[in-house]
């Protein structure tokens, strides 16, 4: 029964360091994406400004 319990113990530790990294793991996609996104926002932004620009000098 004591050894039971310890694979129980180990089982459940290992299934904590594994929900862990994936939640750091989605976290660091979610976070990649959103940047992303952002800077390519800004990137069109910043071309059509200079398009117009371009077109009214």
């Amino acid at each position: 029964m004591s050894s039971f319990v310890a694979f129980i113990n180990a089982f459940l530790s290992y299934l904590m360091v594994l929900i862990v990294f994936v939640a750091v793991g989605g976290l660091g996609c979610f976070i990649g994406l959103k940047l992303r996104k952002n800077k390519n926002a800004k990137e069109e932004a910043l071309a059509k400004a200079e398009g117009t620009s371009e077109a009214n000098a």
